[in-house]
């Protein structure tokens, strides 16, 4: 006879999880600030792959204390973050000969977030499985978006950054919200099955 797995953790809402993703918008600032202090402007495909890997590492950080303990393992999900950045910037980046312009820079985000995207879909397959890979053409977009918010709100681009400033981030953290809520349903439906979190689900 099976018995289903009881659990005393307090159920986290979708109004919690999404509050506590929002501070993680200040890993884009902080993430383009050590980069450019360590690697310097994104100028060229070293500078593009060290700094977008730093920058990765520690947004991924911040964003898996905001995905909290319901969101995927910590080690997965800076590692992912950190190799997605690495290779979107460094393709976004020469793809449009590390320009600056509005539409350079759109492009050239377009391109990271969707690499961020896959890599971080890759982790969140195994909590909700293959509709995870939806994410990326979404973080694409918004990624895209933030660079436009950026750019038009005056920020000096021309220091070519690894990521956009604080207006484009707090757009790209409110839109991205959604991810510790489908992490979160991803683990109840674990535990509904009697999987532990962070467990071999059936059928993996």
């Amino acid at each position: 006879m099976h018995v289903r797995e009881r659990t005393t953790t307090k159920p986290v809402t979708w109004q919690r999880s999404a509050l506590r993703w929002l501070p993680t918008f200040l890993g884009f600032p902080l993430g383009g600030l050590v980069a450019k202090l360590v690697s310097g402007p994104v100028d060229g495909v070293v500078a593009a792959v060290v700094g977008g890997a730093i920058s990765g590492v520690i947004l991924g950080a911040i964003q898996s204390w905001g995905l909290g303990t319901n969101g995927p393992p910590a080690r997965q999900w800076i590692a992912a973050t950190g190799a997605g950045f690495a290779v979107g910037l460094g393709f976004g980046a020469a793809a449009v000969g590390y320009g600056t312009s509005m539409g350079d820079l759109v492009v050239q985000g377009a391109i990271c977030g969707l690499a961020i995207g896959i890599a971080q879909a890759v982790v969140l397959r195994e909590r909700i499985g293959g509709v995870a890979f939806a994410c990326a053409p979404t973080l694409s977009m918004l990624w895209a978006l933030g660079w436009a918010i950026t750019t038009a709100s005056g920020i000096d681009v021309e220091s070519q950054y690894t990521v956009f400033g604080a207006s484009g981030a707090l757009f790209v953290t409110a839109g991205t919200a959604f991810l510790p809520v489908i992490a979160t349903r991803g683990t109840h439906a674990q535990i509904e099955v009697g999987v532990p979190a962070g467990g071999r689900r059936l059928g993996a």
